[in-house]
């Protein structure tokens, strides 16, 4: 079974800096790739940024230069460095992969618990 678990959330003011880490664990036999989603109070759930298996990104035009996902193959951890917070930035921050723990490598989406973030000004 895949597991996903995110930390690195909290409090911090507009300007400040948060980084968030996603360990994947269980059985993964190819990764499809992973990404940051997040839902603010009385939003849908967007997308913020995503990484390749082989390590392209993307990102929402919105963190742009601010904001900067990563991956550490070895340790099974996704990451989100975000600096030059702005209150806009506030929600529950969600880590995603798609992987496969099948050796016909058919990749399933699997979700993390979601982390919060709330900036402050």
């Amino acid at each position: 079974q895949v597991q996903l678990v995110e930390s690195g959330g909290g409090s911090v003011q507009a300007g400040g800096s948060l980084k968030l880490s996603c360990v994947i664990s269980g059985y993964i036999f190819s990764n499809c790739g992973m990404g940051w989603y997040r839902q603010a109070p009385g939003k849908e759930r967007e997308l913020v940024s995503t990484i390749s298996s082989h390590g392209t990104t993307s990102y929402e035009d919105s963190v742009k230069g601010r904001f900067t996902i990563s991956q550490d193959n070895a340790k099974n951890t996704l990451y989100l460095q975000m600096n030059n917070l702005k209150t806009d930035d506030t929600a529950a921050y969600y880590c995603a992969a798609d992987v496969s723990s099948r050796s016909d490598g058919y990749c399933e989406r699997y979700w993390g618990q979601a982390t919060q973030v709330t900036v402050f000004s």
